[in-house]
């Protein structure tokens, strides 16, 4: 990309040399200096709407007929201030140009529109959510008026707790009318659910959704309102800011990472016990920059919930009862001392680096076999083509190539998404390929339609196109989206950097291998492996699935033969049973079966010992991102009567005589000596952080919001091998079309009913019951009616959902949402039927 003219001005005295076209404002935060601002923002275009950030701006005297500066008698150059004082927000820097924001005359003009903004603001400091962290109450005693000039009885008073949607508040007299919450809406996330209506004094911001603020968004217009406006459901009249702790955390719902700040305080109504008051953004430009989803934001009260497990429990009689900690861990290692070599431990990408390390370690200590419990592969392949350090999207923009192959992104990985369509904003090219609409398809350049099963396919073709010439296997040529394939190679070709995200929709294990494999193949033809903002990228369904990978573990090829074939099986953040009763029966008649977990999940009922552990916020430990960053996060609740997952295994392996580390510092300091890709990275490093633009995190709340800023660390990205693997072929195959039924298909949605949702009664209204979707024509052919009761069969299981009616999903095929008790992994022919309906 070019490089950008430098461009030098003085603002307050001091000089500051920045790029060309860079506004006022940010220039002067680079030096320290902050200029007060209410509707402008760093992350959004400016609109120059407040006023608040008059500066006096003085420039330099062009003689015109020869084009140089006009000097003064001391050599100086002559520069001329404007008469009026200018907005900083909009205006951009110039050579030479002198900026004061702290004269008396820019003071005045901070003075007048603050007194103007709070002539209908109501006076309820002291009772107002954002109070301690409220920028204009901050102005206000830094430049505003001593008293007003206005009436007190003639403040225009309107609606207070105005619930926009079932998570914000508004409270519509605190409102300044500065639309940083619209322009988010609207321009960074394109959900242009919040307005505003009416003008003048009567001018209020209302939702155009039904239901009222539809968007996973919603939650990042409570952190830049600058005033307490916006405020969140759980929040609300819930603390002061000032009396608040704050730990660093890393959001455990999907691969993206975001980095979280937990607050949390000790309060009467918790037994004095610390309790988590909010869940809020920390900043990472390479991760979430300062967003974060509302599921990030509000599913926590899960670690909260009446139905965590608080004791250990083992059967007798056929019963589960409580039993003390050290009477069951020795119940267990005698149980796992006794398999050996037939012990199976098994755990999800939910559970920390440490964690899962401690599970592989003692099973290979006995001679056992560890796994990872998931329903997607190739993460084999990432760790080799994967993106590589210093690998950041929002750097992605013209000479970029993005493919998204096989996944929904703004269900799947909410925040990827939004940094995906910021790329294409950027100028970035956006290829999606998938059988039906998704959102992202608004920005893309390219889309590639496909048959469900022909994902592998799809990209294999993508590399027929470029190499006609070479000797590589042909894939099976597609049915429709030829010339979108063609388009694509010659995009491809020609592309400066090639991020792909391949995900699991309508994919299982053996096909999501396949088609990882594909997309690896197209990285290596390409020549854009190994290389900075370059590589493959999986759409995991956990937090950590890609951190297993790189440790080892691999998914079963067949879990009810594992149940078999192993005489103990020790499970953690995993409920099989749960998703899919098919294996209820193989379960029972497993030999020792140990779960640990928080909930007493289907799984764990039918186990021989359950064991309870801790979540997220009450340890530490680190998790590997889709990106391969290594990110560390804290503890924020100290809850000592629990024990992480990985000190319970730690305990254990001790008992049977395995050497394991009790401490997650010396754990991944094990870790990183025994995985290549961990070589190097400790936790001394991984709290490291470096300056981030834009600067967040200082008293000047006013400029970028209640966002944190990050004084934790900001992760590490893994390394790449030396070398690329060598092309393989996968042998993709063709879905046939079912004759006479339709195709269900597994999709993922952001909502589901996993054990980290459910359980956050908050969310309860944003979780669905179980359903299948059918495109208007199929719905029409078997005479179903939107809201119907159907059903239909899965491996002799019969299954009930309410069908909803999406003309978006192909004809022939049904959407089956994961995780909402259907238990449905890979695409499976049914017949689906209206319940009562005889066959």
């Amino acid at each position: 990309m070019p490089t950008k003219n430098m461009v030098s001005l003085t603002i307050d005295g001091t000089q500051v040399t920045v790029p060309e076209g860079t506004l006022i404002v940010n220039a002067a935060k680079q030096i320290g200096i902050d200029i007060p601002v209410f509707c402008y923002h760093p992350k959004m275009e400016p609109v120059g709407m407040c006023r608040q950030c008059l500066v006096e701006i003085g420039r330099p005297v062009i003689d015109r007929s020869t084009g140089k500066d006009v000097l003064e008698e001391d050599g100086s150059t002559k520069i001329q201030f404007g008469p009026k004082l200018e907005i900083s927000c909009a205006t951009p820097v110039s050579e030479g140009m002198v900026v004061l924001s702290n004269s008396q005359k820019a003071t005045e003009g901070h003075k007048n529109i603050l007194e103007f903004l709070l002539t209908s603001h109501p006076l309820d400091c002291p009772v107002c959510d954002k109070g301690g962290e409220c920028p204009l109450q901050n102005l206000t005693m830094r430049h505003g008026p001593g008293q007003s000039r206005f009436l007190f009885d003639e403040k225009c008073h309107l609606a207070k707790k105005f619930p926009l949607g079932d998570l914000i508040y508004l409270d519509r007299e605190r409102c300044i009318q500065c639309g940083r919450c619209i322009r988010f809406q609207e321009n960074i996330v394109d959900d242009p659910v919040i307005a505003f209506q009416n003008r003048g004094r009567s001018m209020q911001i209302f939702t155009s959704s039904e239901p009222g603020f539809d968007s996973y968004f919603s939650g990042n217009t409570t952190d830049i309102c600058p005033v307490g406006a916006l405020t969140t459901t759980d929040f609300r009249f819930g603390a002061r800011p000032w009396e608040l702790c704050t730990t660093s955390s890393i959001c455990p719902h999907c691969p993206v990472g975001c980095n979280l700040a937990i607050n949390e305080r000790r309060e009467a109504r918790s037994d004095g016990e610390i309790a988590i008051k909010r869940i809020m953004p920390r900043q990472n430009e390479s991760v979430n920059e300062i967003w974060i989803c509302d599921k990030g934001r509000f599913a926590y009260h899960y670690t909260e919930s009446k139905d965590r497990l608080t004791q250990p429990l083992v059967r007798r009689d056929g019963e589960l009862v409580s039993i003390g900690l050290d009477e069951v861990l020795s119940y267990v290692a005698e149980n796992i001392r006794h398999a050996g070599s037939s012990l199976l431990t098994m755990a999800s990408g939910r559970l920390s680096n440490e964690d899962l390390f401690n599970l592989s370690e003692l099973a290979a200590g006995v001679g056992g076999k560890s796994a990872l419990y998931t329903h997607m592969a190739g993460g084999d392949l990432v760790a080799q083509v994967g993106v590589s350090k210093g690998t950041n999207l929002s750097e992605l923009g013209q000479g970029s190539v993005i493919l998204v192959v096989a996944s929904d992104l703004q269900e799947e990985a909410p925040i990827w998404w939004l940094r995906v369509k910021q790329a294409a904003d950027r100028g970035a090219t956006l290829i999606v390929a998938n059988p039906r609409f998704t959102k992202l398809e608004r920005y893309t350049n390219r889309v590639i339609r496909y048959a469900y099963g022909a994902e592998a396919n799809t990209v294999l073709a993508i590399i027929n196109s470029l190499s006609a010439k070479q000797n590589f296997p042909k894939a099976p040529k597609l049915q429709a989206g030829a010339e979108a394939v063609k388009n694509t190679a010659e995009l491809i070709s020609s592309a400066e950097n090639l991020i792909i995200f391949y995900g699991s929709e309508g994919v299982g294990g053996q096909e999501s291998q396949a088609l990882a494999q594909a997309c690896a193949n197209l990285l290596i033809v390409t020549d854009h492996a190994g290389k900075t903002n370059n590589g493959l990228i999986g759409v995991w369904p956990r937090a950590n699935d890609q951190g297993a990978w790189e440790i080892g573990l691999r998914p079963l090829d067949d879990l009810q033969a594992a149940l078999h074939q192993f005489e103990s099986i020790y499970i953690a953040g995993a409920d099989p049973v749960g998703d899919d009763p098919s294996v209820t029966t193989a379960f029972r008649e497993a030999g020792f079966v140990v779960v640990q977990d928080l909930f007493l999940t289907e799984t764990a009922k039918l186990a021989d010992v359950v064991l309870p552990t801790q979540p997220f916020t009450e340890r530490e430990g680190t998790l590997t991102n889709g990106e391969r960053r290594v990110q560390r996060f804290y503890p924020g609740v100290l809850r000592h009567e629990y024990q992480p997952d990985y000190a319970i295994t730690a305990a254990i392996g001790k008992l049977v005589g395995v050497d394991l580390e009790m401490t997650p510092l010396r754990i991944f300091d094990r870790l990183a000596t025994k995985v290549p890709a961990y070589k190097g990275i400790n936790y001394r490093l991984l709290a490291q952080v470096s300056e981030q633009w834009p600067i967040m995190g200082r008293e000047d709340l006013f400029y970028g919001g209640t966002s944190y800023a990050n004084s934790q660390g900001l992760g590490l990205q893994l390394s790449l091998p030396a070398q690329a693997p060598s092309l393989a072929w996968p042998q993709a195959t063709q879905l046939e079309k079912p004759e006479g039924k339709l195709l269900a298909v597994p999709i993922t949605i952001l909502y589901d009913r996993g054990e980290t949702i459910s359980r956050s009664m908050l969310l309860q209204q944003h979780l669905p019951k179980a359903y299948i979707a059918l495109n208007p024509e199929d719905a029409r052919h078997l005479e179903l009616a939107e809201g119907s009761q159907v059903e239909f069969s899965l491996d002799a299981h019969k299954v009930s959902a309410e069908l909803r009616i999406d003309e978006n999903v192909p004809v022939g095929a049904g959407l089956v949402p994961r995780s909402l008790g259907i238990p449905l992994h890979s695409p499976t022919a049914v017949d689906v039927r209206k319940v009562g309906r005889e066959s």
